[in-house]
């Protein structure tokens, strides 16, 4: 069977009728010789995924940067891992837990590309660079750099610490559509005193998609002697990319966005010699200063989650991480081509396709955010988020890679309809 056969019989059966994952490596088979850029296009593959998805029909979901669904194919294992500790109960908790945890790290951490003693799982990204935040020796006068642009949670967490310990924070503007690499650079390094300790960026901004030059803010900042922490929340599993490569010290990410794995996962890497220099969030036994377990201790964990980041991770490489990447960053283009420099339509990210992927923002001169989001819910049942907070007034638009070319040309309709 050639592959625009195959292609087009699964499409009509829709994987949870296939044999499953057997079917799904051979659709992946299929396109494996052709360029990742070639299949991102291709919507009869990308429509053949989506019958591995059970959406809701009432609208069209392009919030995935909240919570992407699961793939019908984790969700019953997620089921079937609920179901199995259930039935052992406390037998699975005292017998088998730590190892698989264990495992689960190990296998995190290859696909993070991170030593697992580098790496633990948490809840979120919120609980893990809010952990390395009020975890570290602030001191009265120590100085933090962080940008208006960075999420609300660890912004919040900075001022508490600024609060009790009398450290500052000095807070930084990153331009929406920089010029270059340099640009976002200097931006920092002009923020850094001798008295600078941390300095926090995203990977990926959360509100406009914008993709910063970690590794270049990395190299600088250790230059003088400041540490990185690295917000990736919205990059891990969406953009292909080694934690190792990027020279941080510390990263965040939650796992229940691009990787597809269930509510209540996260992770946290932190560079080796980092470690004990980190105070637990809550008080873990005698264990080694340099023992990541030291700040993973929060009490009975949900077990079925963390067994499920292992099926997340094989779904996600499956599909391929540059058929992924590429599949989200042409679906981003597609619309945001059709709508940029329209009258009245304000885009807040990066026109220079190297400067974002999947994420954009858009937003209508003239209309407050919330109710452009009201419109295209109610009007055109289309639905997103509103921002209207650090100088970006729009809605954030994140389709996911189950999203079809149609459902963006009602995007865009709808756009210009309002504009």
């Amino acid at each position: 069977m050639d592959k625009r056969t195959f292609l087009k019989n699964s499409t009509v059966l829709g994987l949870a009728s296939m044999a499953s994952l057997s079917a799904f490596g051979k659709m992946m088979d299929a396109v494996a010789d052709l360029p990742a850029t070639e299949v991102a296009k291709d919507d009869d593959f990308w429509t053949s995924v989506r019958g591995g998805y059970a959406l809701k029909p009432d609208y069209i979901n392009l919030e995935n940067g909240y919570y992407c669904i699961l793939p019908k194919e984790i969700l019953d294992r997620y089921i079937s891992h609920i179901r199995e500790v259930n039935m052992q109960g406390a037998y699975y908790m005292r017998t088998v837990q730590t190892d698989n945890r264990k495992a689960a790290v190990q296998k995190l951490a290859d696909f993070a590309g991170c030593s697992p003693e580098e790496l633990t799982i948490t809840r979120n990204a919120t609980e893990s660079l809010d952990l390395v935040i009020s975890g570290m020796d602030w001191k009265a006068g120590d100085e933090a750099v962080m940008a208006e642009h960075d999420y609300p949670s660890m912004l919040d967490m900075f001022k508490q610490v600024a609060k009790r310990y009398g450290m500052v924070n000095k807070v930084v503007s990153v331009p929406l559509n920089p010029k270059s690499d340099d640009e976002i650079v200097e931006l920092y390094e002009k923020a850094i005193t001798s008295k600078t300790r941390l300095l926090m960026i995203c990977h990926m901004i959360n509100i406009t998609g914008q993709i910063l030059p970690v590794r270049k803010i990395c190299d600088m900042a250790h230059k003088k002697n400041v540490q990185v922490m690295v917000d990736g929340a919205h990059a891990l599993a969406h953009i292909k990319f080694s934690i190792r490569d990027l020279n941080c010290d510390y990263y965040g990410s939650s796992l229940h966005k691009w990787l597809s794995v269930p509510l209540g996962a996260g992770l946290l890497y932190v560079r080796k010699e980092n470690i004990n220099k980190i105070w637990p969030l809550f008080a873990e036994g005698e264990r080694k200063p340099d023992d990541m377990l030291r700040l993973s201790h929060t009490g009975t964990l949900p077990v079925a989650t963390d067994l499920t980041i292992s099926d997340s991770i094989d779904f996600y490489n499956w599909v391929g991480a540059d058929r992924k990447e590429e599949r989200l960053r042409y679906l981003q283009n597609y619309w945001t081509s059709k709508v940029r420099g329209y009258r009245n339509v304000v885009l807040n990210t990066p026109e220079d396709p190297a400067r974002s992927c999947g994420i954009a923002n858009v937003g209508l001169k003239f209309t407050k955010p919330s109710i452009f989001a009201e419109l295209l819910l109610k009007k055109y049942k289309i639905y997103t988020v509103a921002i209207d907070n650090a100088g970006v007034q729009g809605c954030r638009i994140t389709p996911n890679i189950y999203t079809t070319t149609a459902e963006l040309d009602q995007l865009v309709e709808a756009i210009k309809k309002e504009a």
